[in-house]
């Protein structure tokens, strides 16, 4: 489902006319006709090893940048936003969904019902400037569905961190 860019994805989200809001990180997809801001570092950061990200993402786990959804703004493409619903198997804003690029197919986020699960990977820090501490995963969830031994000092839980046992 595509999104007219007459509509706004909610009213949780930073509009473009709030003055207030004071970009930190920009990010954008391979073709760069989605792009978004954040104004602030993210709450949390993590590696996810769960079957669905495996396969949605064609990697072995995937890397998240967690924010809250007020402090996102979209800046271009609301029309080539496309989402999906993992739960229902269908394309439909359903929260919690993945949000991705219709264009060319870059995988944008995972939207929740309260928050943002970025990817890194899509933010310009700048030429030569390394990830910012803040995006650096803090722990490994889902561990116990991995393809492959990670050799870290992080946290590697069986659930959601905090909420499952730790391994």
């Amino acid at each position: 489902m595509m999104l007219s860019p007459k509509n706004q994805l909610g009213a949780e989200y930073a509009s473009l006319e709030d003055s207030t809001f004071k970009p930190k990180y920009r990010a954008a997809c391979f073709c760069g006709k989605v792009r978004y801001e954040v104004s602030v570092d993210p709450v949390d950061a993590k590696y996810c090893h769960c079957r669905a990200c495996q396969t949605l993402h064609g990697a072995p786990m995937q890397w998240a940048a967690i924010f809250q959804k007020h402090q996102v703004r979209i800046t271009a493409g609301l029309d080539h936003l496309r989402f999906f619903n993992s739960e229902q198997g269908t394309n439909v804003r359903s929260l919690p969904c993945k949000v991705s690029c219709i264009e060319c197919g870059t995988p944008i986020a995972d939207e929740g019902r309260r928050m943002w699960l970025a990817f890194p990977t899509l933010f310009d820090f700048g030429p030569g400037v390394e990830t910012p501490d803040s995006f650096k995963p803090t722990c490994h969830i889902f561990y116990g569905q991995r393809v492959a031994d990670i050799s870290d000092k992080l946290p590697k839980w069986s659930g959601h961190k905090d909420h499952s046992a730790r391994l």
